[in-house]
């Protein structure tokens, strides 16, 4: 047997060819099996030098379970990120052995045990429900919208393929099917009449509110109309004071109507073709509880207020993008027993407004959901081999990446900005011939401020929300670094590769030029000469945030050998790594 070595190291002299990138969509134990070791791969084995490529696999140590796991390799890749095929197998005392996703689950589970010292009970339970999600939308797998961009926000089948559960969900599955984007879900809101003094609400721009008082015209004389996810409105109907605020009509419950909106990649934000509604579920999905608390309500029309000079300087220097805004929210404000707003119905029933993408789209452009151009199974009409249709792969990476990289570093070093640019918050708009126009960057929940830039912003807030509004430095370009290279440059970038399997070394080149393009031009601070260096880069710990069950924002990094060191993309082999 081979020695094994650094994560994602080829052997010395092994030759090595792809397989076909044609390969059909994975079955579902194979896509949970398959996300799983790239969790392992990236979290626990590699870092621990427990893994090594050879003769086209795998090969994968869990060293406190003593296990020892090979898959088929498709293709190799220069960060690790390598794309699996086919099952999973385990070695024996007679030999090798097929392991089923449940089985590796269990492997799984023991290892982050030994190596942690903690349990998590429910941690089976969540892969469990994820494989189930993932076999009910390949079942369903159909044409989808007939909007090109609502048909990319409805296509992500598999999820996040370093996330161990990227499909799990609580609640009952039953009721998923109304609800889901992969099943298409398109559906009127439900709507409460609530008494007028017992609204909640900020609002930066009056147009955001008048969306929301336009959703229907029969409401009652000193009313105001509330929006509700109507999923939502099952979880919360029975609530005693919902129920008594109803039963006195300062509630009334208008029922479903108005024109229907289609869920999109989050789950709970909807659209409707003009605006997005970001809502509140008391669902769990992947970590977490996908529910607006009542600083996420505030912090949103804060930051749109605060952030109006930064975003309007980055949009003159870098024409090519856009951030939409969320300039108001909408909530029950109904007392509970101590006098105070009842949180549960404040946070639950919290609507945010976010632009639509007409009030920033380049016209003539057609806007697709980065996370559905870079899937890396063509699950899509917006997947990148449709995209390109014999386009050139490297003057359309070059032209994604002028538009993608220099806004998001401006907006950190120039404006101590934290955007959050990973694949699900990222629109990209092509022109007529597929090639990338803009870019579109949403959702300012993982949006933060550095505090020495934004003192006297942060100071005229409640510390409630200025507090998770911060990061410090290094945890804002750790997060920046993460979800800009790591979550959506490297996977955009693999899905180009799997097309051209030998020219992943250039179009790592690519990004490292671009980069040195921006410190040319903009300034080299000593963050970004490290970048371009070949530091490690972060990549978060999503295996490891979910077994010890922390919120996202605590979540760790990993460190992986940078593709951007010089002496790599001169020997794309990898064989010195």
């Amino acid at each position: 047997m081979p020695s094994l070595t650094r994560p994602g190291t080829p052997s010395a002299g092994t030759p090595f060819s792809p397989h076909p990138s044609t390969d059909p969509l994975p079955t579902p134990d194979d896509a949970v099996a398959h996300t799983l070791l790239n969790c392992l791969l990236r979290e626990v084995s590699g870092p621990e030098h427990q893994s090594v490529v050879d003769g086209g696999r795998l090969l994968l140590r869990l060293p406190r379970r003593g296990v020892l796991l090979r898959v088929a390799l498709r293709r190799t890749s220069l960060l690790g990120a390598h794309r699996f095929t086919g099952p999973v197998s385990e070695q024996r005392e007679d030999g090798w052995s097929e392991v089923g996703w449940r089985r590796l689950a269990e492997y799984t589970r023991d290892e982050l045990s030994l190596r942690t010292g903690v349990r998590n009970e429910e941690f089976l339970e969540q892969i469990a429900s994820s494989h189930e999600a993932i076999a009910t939308a390949l079942a369903g797998r159909g044409e989808g919208a007939r909007d090109a961009y609502l048909a990319s926000e409805q296509s992500l089948l598999l999820g996040h393929r370093f996330h161990p559960t990227p499909k799990a969900r609580t609640g009952d599955p039953r009721s998923w099917a109304a609800y889901a984007p992969e099943a298409g879900a398109s559906f009127p809101l439900r709507h409460l009449a609530v008494r007028a003094d017992l609204i909640g609400e900020e609002c930066a721009s009056p147009w955001a509110g008048a969306v929301l008082d336009g959703q229907r015209a029969d409401v009652p004389d000193g009313h105001r109309l509330l929006p509700v996810h109507p999923w939502q409105y099952e979880a919360l109907r029975e609530h005693p004071v919902l129920r008594a605020a109803l039963d006195r009509g300062d509630v009334i419950d208008l029922g479903p109507g108005g024109r229907p909106f289609a869920a999109t990649a989050s789950v709970r934000t909807l659209y409707d073709g003009e605006t997005f509604l970001k809502f509140s579920l008391n669902v769990r999905i992947t970590n977490c509880l996908r529910k607006n608390s009542s600083y996420e309500l505030a912090g949103a029309v804060a930051l749109t207020r605060a952030l109006a000079p930064a975003l309007t300087d980055l949009a003159e220097r870098f024409p090519g993008s856009a951030v939409l805004r969320e300039p108001a929210y909408r909530t029950l404000a109904l007392p509970g027993p101590d006098g105070l707003p009842d949180r549960d119905l404040f946070e639950g029933f919290g609507v945010i407004v976010r632009e639509g993408l007409h009030r920033r789209i380049a016209p003539g452009t057609t806007p697709l959901l980065a996370a559905a151009v870079a899937d890396e199974y063509p699950t899509g009409p917006a997947h990148i081999s449709r995209l390109l249709a014999g386009a050139d792969p490297l003057a359309w990476w070059s032209a994604y990446l002028d538009l993608l990289l220099p806004p998001v570093l401006a907006a950190f070093f120039d404006h101590g900005l934290v955007l959050e640019p990973h694949l699900q918050n990222v629109v990209i708009c092509v022109d007529s011939d597929g090639m990338p126009a803009q870019v579109l960057f949403r959702d300012l929940e993982g949006t933060k401020l550095l505090p020495e830039h934004h003192a006297d912003t942060l100071a005229a807030l409640p510390p409630e929300v200025a507090g998770p509004m911060t990061y410090d430095g290094t945890r804002g370009w750790d997060r920046v670094v993460y979800c800009l290279l790591v979550n959506h440059v490297a996977e955009l970038l693999a899905a180009l590769a799997d097309l051209h399997p030998h020219r992943e070394a250039e179009l790592w080149a690519r990004v490292r030029d671009t980069l040195q393009a921006y410190a040319d031009r903009h300034g080299c601070p000593p963050r970004l000469a490290a970048l371009l260096a070949g530091v490690p880069l972060p990549a978060k710990a999503n295996l490891l945030t979910r077994w010890e069950r922390r919120a996202d924002r605590e979540a760790g990094y990993v460190r992986l050998p940078s593709p951007l060191a010089e002496d790599i993309l001169r020997d794309p082999s990898g064989s010195e790594r």
